[in-house]
């Protein structure tokens, strides 16, 4: 994989500390980790607590690795004596490639082997997401991509999905939330719910946003009475330079009102949605009456696979708007004991994979569960 967005991140900030992540004290307590590793610690703590494991985690796609500093974190307030751990990790953003070891732990099963659920989840979450935005962010170019999954899932995900985000290489993003833990803010104009409360009038609903947000770039939504063309004219005559741009976000079960009064362009293409022809259209007639800088926004159901067609296609998009597609876990972790006490010992097909790309992290965190 390229290494355009490792290359971009990598002098970010220093790692990340509990100070940013507000974990659940109950982790702790085993609340999220699966019984049989609670069962399994209480075992190794009776019979085998003089043994020293190394466990080793990795997984199988060519990735860009996300939730480490959150892992470390995590190891860090509620392993047991964690200073005493050997923890050497990739970093947040690096490019990983299939079976690469990103992260060992060496110490005491007892300590910290009933974390390793949760340390898989927080990796294949982190990953698959940071993964997804790379892909898309690649398909664009240099096109500006907008992260708006906040409708997508559950909204304590925000600020860890967001994260994730700006790892691969995001743009901006719709909420504060997604922003929370590399410092900046939500992006975002108007939703057609705000249309909706001017009588579908957009050049009213555009003229109160301004009034009210004067020091915002004004980004109209223009398929909320689906005739997108139409409506851009509209407010691109009412406001001229002050309008930045224009958003189309019309539903795949929609054919925009162009294609209803040109019909003789029909048939050779999908013309539900957004889709090429209508973004051309649009770009036209934007420019025919002297509003060649209004940019073009278009936003629903954009996967990287749609935008490289609409980039191989020439649509003159100026920003993409992502959600959905972004967050489907679609890249899964693996941690193994591999060695005990420094010599091979693993089940079938398992063995120590060194990695010299791996650092040693020291300890940085607090551990919480000893006082705040």
């Amino acid at each position: 994989m390229e290494k355009e967005i490792e290359l971009k991140v990598q002098g970010k900030i220093d790692r990340l500390t509990n100070e940013t992540f507000k974990f659940d004290e109950r982790v702790g307590e085993g609340w999220y980790s699966a019984v049989y590793f609670l069962k399994t610690r209480e075992i190794a703590k009776k019979y085998k607590s003089d043994k020293e494991v190394t466990m080793q985690f990795f997984q199988k796609e060519e990735a860009v690795l996300c939730g480490m500093d959150e892992v470390i974190a995590l190891i860090h307030t509620f392993a047991e004596e964690p200073e005493t751990l050997e923890i050497n990790a990739l970093q947040d953003g690096d490019s990983i490639s299939p079976f690469e070891t990103v992260l060992t732990i060496k110490g005491h099963y007892h300590q910290f082997g009933y974390l390793e659920g949760v340390i898989d989840g927080i990796l294949a979450r982190r990953t698959s997401v940071a993964t997804n935005v790379y892909r898309v962010v690649k398909a664009a170019g240099d096109k500006k991509v907008i992260f708006m999954g906040d409708r997508d899932d559950h909204f304590s995900n925000q600020a860890g999905d967001g994260y994730a985000a700006f790892i691969g290489g995001m743009s901006a993003q719709a909420t504060h939330a997604m922003n929370e833990w590399w410092g900046e803010k939500g992006l975002g104009t108007m939703p057609h719910a705000m249309i909706q409360l001017f009588n579908g009038d957009i050049v009213e609903a555009s003229r109160a946003y301004l009034e009210t947000f004067p020091e915002d770039d004004l980004i109209a939504l223009v398929d909320y009475n689906n005739d997108v063309i139409t409506d851009s004219l509209k407010v691109g005559k009412e406001f001229g330079r002050k309008l930045k741009g224009v958003r189309i976000d019309t539903s795949k079960t929609m054919m925009d009102n162009y294609f209803i009064r040109n019909q003789h362009i029909l048939g050779s293409f999908d013309a539900s949605g957004v889709n090429v022809p209508l973004v051309k259209a649009l770009r036209e007639a934007l420019d025919s009456e002297g509003l060649q800088h209004v940019q073009i926004v278009v936003s629903g159901g954009f996967t990287s696979d749609k935008i490289e067609r609409f980039e191989k296609e020439g649509a003159p998009v100026d920003v993409y708007g992502v959600g959905g597609s972004l967050l489907k876990v679609n890249i899964g972790f693996t941690g193994d004991d591999v060695l005990l006490d420094g010599k091979h010992e693993a089940k079938a097909g398992r063995k120590f994979s060194g990695n010299p790309r791996l650092k040693e992290v020291p300890l940085h965190v607090k551990n919480t569960r000893e006082g705040k």
